[in-house]
């Protein structure tokens, strides 16, 4: 669902050459300019074009070094339910990080209608680049390997909602932009297009490969386009950038079944020759690098809010919510070597309690283990719920004699070997699992967990909880943990 409509529950209450296949971000250039070294060190959500990186390490504490105050701003919600004050970040959220001669710099999207880039050191703001509306998602920092002059050498790709003085009908919609890391200046914005989704927000991530980019906007258009500023053009009195293809991620049934909720809100992942999508119409596509066409769809019905997770077995980790569906919601493996109606690997089932209007089911992503490989410890996975659950099971491990009914009700399918389920409350963000810790944010707070091994068992430990509500997903560096709440505050947390 669209998830502008679905924070009133909360909306009353004050509070890049970029990607590595299996790796985080590193990109790393000496400009001609002997002073400037640049290496981006989690350039998009979750890090690479996997969706599996979070960072190098984590802490041991929970401990506040510094906080920053984001703001407030304005959003409309409708014409009819009017406009809204929100404060912080929230989903997606999660900041970027680079490093630049030395010093460390967070890039943060927040509801005060800025981009800010922000000294990791100690929170001042370097420069902020004002949206036309709250900024949500993440964004995606990008090397421009033909970049005419400093300025657009690191670009970062940023998505908002439509703006306080649009509605879905306006003319023009210009929510998605780049932004240069040097200066802060926009270098080019995309007018996102009024197609059947009610939505024209853009809060998925972008996938650079090469000199492409590929995004899923929340009119449900996949699209295809050319980053370089040197190549966009003025179009409709705006600068904007060379579109390649737009692919639909819905069909005129899902629609209908939907009531227009078709919106597309996830981030792609990249797998092999494919790029893999989730879309609010109920589809997981794979976008096909060689035919340029979609060519695979796993259909399951329901609104998928969150982004597919590759494996390190070429598998995806796909997040359900339960709506539009008679069945639960919780968190698929799916084997695209396979045809779709064999694809499933195991279902792992969430509860159907209630909060705000969800109903169940996951709405953030799943984290993994896979990029770390912390010894000892087999492939694992965690993902919180809005049944209030944090689950972490073993997903290369089926729990035997084991099925369960799936979103359809009908079919059952193999579980995932259960290793702990923690109680933290309800949650839209997503865990990171970084080395033998783990790292779950929620309304109910931060929690930061050991991952320990006792007599041949895995199970959590609790370290530290920090209460504050939480709708982002962190990040985390050199024993800090970075993330923004709702109260308004950025905060940094971990070790001196």
């Amino acid at each position: 669902m669209l998830l502008a409509a679905i924070f009133l529950w909360l909306l009353s209450t004050p509070f890049s050459n970029l990607y590595g296949h299996n790796g985080p971000v590193q990109n790393y250039v000496k400009p001609d300019s002997s002073d400037r070294d640049i290496r981006i060190l989690v350039g998009t959500f979750l890090g690479n074009d996997r969706r599996n990186y979070y960072g190098n390490e984590a802490p041991d504490n929970l401990h506040i070094i510094w906080k920053l105050y984001l703001g407030k701003g304005e959003t409309v919600i409708s014409r009819k339910l009017g406009k809204r004050i929100w404060a912080g970040a929230g989903w997606t959220g999660q900041p970027l990080l680079v490093r630049e001669n030395k010093k460390l710099y967070l890039i943060q999207g927040a509801y005060d209608h800025h981009l800010k880039k922000i000294d990791a050191a100690n929170g001042k703001v370097i420069w902020q680049y004002t949206f036309d509306d709250v900024v949500k998602g993440t964004g995606t920092l990008w090397h421009n390997p033909h970049a005419l002059d400093r300025e657009q050498q690191y670009i970062i790709f940023q998505g908002s909602r439509l703006g306080t003085q649009h509605y879905l009908d306006a003319p023009h919609v210009p929510s998605f932009r780049a932004i240069s890391l040097e200066t802060g200046k926009e270098l080019w914005r995309l007018d996102s297009k009024w197609t059947d989704s009610y939505s024209r927000d853009v809060d998925g991530s972008a996938l650079v490969l090469h000199d492409t980019l590929y995004i899923g906007l929340e009119n449900s258009l996949f699209t295809v386009l050319d980053p370089d500023p040197a190549h966009a053009t003025l179009r409709d009195g705006m600068i904007q950038p060379r579109i390649i293809q737009e692919e639909r991620l819905y069909n005129k049934e899902d629609v209908i079944r939907h009531k227009y909720n078709v919106v597309t809100e996830s981030s792609p992942s990249h797998l092999g020759s494919g790029i893999f999508i989730t879309s609010g119409s109920g589809h997981v596509f794979r976008y096909n690098l060689k035919s340029r066409k979609i060519d695979w769809d796993f259909y399951i019905g329901s609104d998928m809010d969150g982004s597919p997770v590759v494996t390190n077995d070429s598998c995806i980790l796909v997040s359900v919510e339960k709506q539009y569906i008679s069945g639960p919601g919780g968190i698929f493996k799916l084997d695209p070597r396979k045809s779709p109606e064999k694809a499933v690997v195991w279902f792992q089932p969430t509860g159907n309690d209630s909060v705000a209007s969800w109903a169940g089911g996951v709405i953030g992503t799943a984290a993994v283990n896979d990029y770390y490989h912390p010894e000892g410890y087999p492939p694992l996975a965690a993902f919180s719920a809005i049944d209030g659950h944090l689950y972490l099971v073993q997903h290369n491990r089926l729990q035997p004699d084991t099925l369960h009914i799936g979103p359809d009700s009908l079919s059952r399918w193999p579980m995932p070997y259960l290793l702990d389920k923690k109680y933290t409350g309800p949650s839209i963000s997503t865990p990171l699992i970084v080395g033998n810790k783990l790292i779950a944010a929620g309304y109910n707070g931060l929690y930061l967990y050991l991952i320990e091994k006792k007599q041949g068992n895995i199970k959590l430990r609790l370290l530290d909880h920090f209460n504050a509500p939480f709708e982002a997903t962190p990040i985390v560096w050199n024993g800090r943990i970075y993330l923004a709440s709702r109260n308004g505050f950025l905060y940094c947390f971990g070790k001196q």
